[in-house]
């Protein structure tokens, strides 16, 4: 269940504090100043359009440059938590060796 409409969207006011400041300065130099934040609640507003965020997911920061398609959406969403390690093991490795021995011998 999302937040409910009359409280409005969720922006730390940190962040918030950092978005402006980053905004009063020339557009060219918004990429210079990645804004550092811990905040992965915080949805991303109209405001935060064109800038460079570093989102923290855990173990180190994630760039995400904030687009229009992201609008309504977490920060925490672009920076994922988790890596995705391929799942078998041995089986399953020789099988994908097999399978790329043949791919090149179908293109001799």
């Amino acid at each position: 269940m999302g937040r409910s409409l009359k409280k409005g969207p969720f922006v730390d006011s940190k962040l918030l504090k950092k978005v402006m400041k980053v905004r009063s300065l020339p557009r060219d130099e918004w990429d210079k100043y990645p804004i550092k934040t811990y905040s992965r609640a915080s949805m991303i507003t109209p405001e935060m359009v064109g800038l460079t965020f570093l989102v923290h997911n855990g173990k180190d920061f994630v760039k995400v440059k904030a687009i229009d398609d992201m609008v309504g959406h977490r920060l925490g969403e672009f920076a994922l938590t988790r890596k995705f390690i391929r799942h078998g093991g041995k089986a399953f490795r020789e099988l994908e060796k097999k399978l790329g021995q043949a791919s090149t011998a179908m293109k001799q």
